[in-house]
Order: structure tokens, then C-alpha cells, then sequence
């Protein structure tokens, strides 16, 4: 042990940082993008509002990114029917860092976070790195949540904090609101919907359950729908008590002037940048259909990824579609893989790829018997 690893917090000692492999391949279809790059007249508009933007370089930015913030109640108001104001809406850098915001708020040493595994990776994550204590419980087959399932659960540890993820990542299932309402009912801590995949889907959003409910939130990102990336915009909506709250934990000035501007030229356009979740739904359901056909299982998917399986090995499945150009995520689900729906051209790339290393795999255990 070095001189720094014993100054080191002992709960992060050995661990390793979340990270998906970024690999030069010719298809990527590992961390659920969107495939669909901005139109130039997007790019030139953006362009114009971060060049603005930059006059003022010199200045801190809106410390509470109030205008922001306006922008986005009237996107979720106008998307889910449900009449948000600003002051129930908060924005960081990523969906990533609202998560820890509501954790340095609301856990913390001695305290408590559930979640349904397999999840969202960085829900344990961002809970241990703020000395929260994970409870992970398990899915009905087929990787479901039931109401009452969910809510006994919830009921028997009183956590601090819940997690439920619809669309969930990695399975991309989908949650009824009846869930979010019995887990809501059955514990007196925080109840956070990660709906970072929301727009690929027809379910209700729950910020329609926001009304009487202040211990619930409900996070989203410009990252995946909006083919924002890059951008790193994350926001949430919830009772305006959990956003002062998050003001007391947040770094001053913590989104940049150009974050700012960007993502409010961004929202200004949404409808020409979320025309494209049609054409990634489209090649969800394509795989939905095709991989199947080779024999393999996949999970009813209401996101823009398929959870696909299952393998003998399937660290070795990854290694091959690999070897042809193509780079799925291994989630780390024994005989499961997930794959992004990417561009027509990239979905039949994948779907080439698998085919054929099927037939190999099915070529070799031939000659070997």
C-alpha cells in the first residue's frame, strides 16, 4: 500500500472507475448515443448562441441557470401534460451529477439506497462514492417489477433512498405508474424515477405523479433522445423543496455559460432534434424482430438499446462481433449483452456480424463433436 492509498477513504480502495470502452471500431453501439448527428442549421444556431454566449466569458455564469431552467419546465410540460414551473426543475452536468446531488442531499454515512438490479450501473456508484450504504434487490424473471412485489421490498428495508429506472438500463423494461405508486406508498424516503430513456417510450413519464408527492423525482437527460451528448445537460423535476435542497450541496456556478447556452438553443429546436427517435425506434424494433430469428433472446425493450442473450459466454460474444468491427456492452450480466440502436446501416453491420459469428461458433462445435 502507498503513502496514498492509505490516505485514501478505505470503501474506495481497489475499487476501479466506471468507464465503457472507447475503441476506434467502425460501429459503436455501446453507450446508447443517438446516432443522429445535429442538422448544420442546428450546428450554425448553436454555434451563434455559444459565440454569444462567450461575450461574457469574463462573468460567472447564472449561478441557479434560472432561464435554463424556465426552458426546460415548458419541454416537460409540453411533453408529458403535466404544468411544471421553474422552480420545480433543477439541471447539472449530466443526469450523472443530479444523482449526486440528491445523494449528497438526501444519503450520505448511515443511511440507505435501493435499486432493482441489474440497473443503471452508476445508481451504486454514485451511492457508495457518498458513503450511502446499497441495498440491491432483485427482479421478477424477465427482469419485472410487480406493485406489490416492489412495495413489500420497499417496505421490509426502509431505505432512505429508492431507485426505479423505466426505461431501466440494462434491460430497457419499462415501468407502469402503479409501480412508482405503490413504492412511493410503502416508504417514507425519496423515490427517484430515472427516465434518462423516456422519449423512446409511449409509457406515461411520472411527472405526472408529481402533484401531492414531494418526495418523489424524476430525472431525465438531453443526452440520448436529444442527441446531446457532448453537451453533458442532466435535470430533474420534483417538489421545489428538493430543489433547495440540492442548492445547498451544489458547487456555485457549477453549469458553464456555454452549457447553458447550448442547451437552451438545443430546447429551442427540440422538435427537429427528437424527429429522430422515430428512426432509432424503428431500428429497435428491427432488432427486437431480427435477433430472435437467429435463435438468440432478447427483453422487450422501451429504450433505444436491446438486451440480448443469452450466451454461454458471453464475454466471448463480445470479443467476437469485436473482431468484425462492431462494439456492443458487456454489462456485466452472465449471458447477456446490449447493443445501441444505431443508424440503419450500423443495425445491419451488428446484425451481420452476429449472424455470422453465430454460424462460426455453430461451425466449431460441429467439428469439435
Amino acid at each position: 500500500m502507498t503513502e496514498l492509498d492509505a490516505l485514501l477513504r478505505p470503501d474506495l480502495r481497489g475499487r476501479t472507475p466506471y468507464g465503457a470502452p472507447q475503441l476506434d471500431v467502425a460501429v459503436r453501439l455501446n453507450t446508447n448515443e443517438n446516432p443522429h448527428p445535429p442538422s448544420p442549421e442546428l450546428v450554425a444556431e448553436l454555434s451563434a448562441a455559444v459565440g454569444e454566449a462567450a461575450r461574457a466569458m469574463n462573468r460567472y455564469p447564472d449561478r441557479d441557470a434560472v432561464s435554463l431552467r424556465a426552458d426546460l419546465a415548458a419541454y416537460l410540460t409540453a411533453s408529458t401534460g403535466q404544468p411544471l414551473e421553474v422552480e420545480q426543475v433543477w439541471a447539472a452536468n449530466g443526469s450523472n451529477e443530479v444523482l449526486q446531488q440528491l445523494l449528497m442531499a438526501f444519503g450520505g454515512p448511515g443511511r440507505t439506497a435501493l435499486g432493482f438490479d441489474p440497473t443503471y450501473s452508476m445508481h451504486r456508484l454514485i451511492t457508495e462514492s457518498t458513503g450511502t450504504t446499497w441495498a440491491p434487490m432483485p427482479r421478477l424473471p424477465g427482469f419485472r417489477l410487480e406493485p406489490e412485489q416492489a412495495a413489500l421490498v420497499v417496505r421490509e428495508h426502509a431505505p432512505d433512498v429508492v431507485f426505479l429506472c423505466s426505461p431501466n438500463n440494462p434491460t430497457g423494461t419499462a415501468l407502469d405508474l402503479d409501480v412508482v405508486e405503490a413504492v412511493y406508498g410503502a416508504t417514507s424516503g425519496l423515490v427517484v424515477v430515472d427516465e434518462a430513456y423516456a422519449e423512446f417510450s409511449t409509457r406515461p413519464s411520472a411527472v405526472a405523479l408529481l402533484p401531492g408527492r414531494p418526495r418523489l423525482v424524476v430525472t431525465r437527460t438531453m443526452s440520448k433522445a436529444f442527441a446531446f451528448a457532448a453537451a453533458r445537460l442532466g435535470y430533474l423535476a420534483a417538489d421545489p423543496a428538493v430543489v433547495q435542497a440540492l442548492q445547498l450541496v451544489r458547487l456555485p456556478y457549477h453549469l458553464s455559460v456555454l452549457t447553458q447556452a447550448a442547451a437552451r438553443a438545443a430546447l429551442a429546436r427540440a422538435d427537429e432534434l427528437l424527429a429522430s427517435v422515430a428512426a432509432v425506434v424503428e431500428q429497435r424494433d428491427r432488432l427486437l424482430r431480427e435477433i430472435p430469428a437467429m435463435g438468440l433472446e432478447v427483453v422487450e425493450s422501451d429504450a433505444n438499446f436491446v438486451l440480448f442473450g443469452e450466451f454461454g459466454d458471453q464475454a466471448a460474444t463480445w470479443q467476437g462481433l469485436l473482431d468484425r468491427g462492431v462494439l456492443v456492452r458487456d454489462v456485466g450480466l452472465p449471458g447477456w449483452l446490449r447493443v445501441t440502436a444505431g443508424t440503419e446501416a450500423e443495425t445491419s453491420a451488428f446484425l451481420d456480424a452476429l449472424r455470422e459469428g453465430l454460424s462460426t461458433t455453430e461451425t466449431s462445435e460441429e467439428v469439435d463433436a
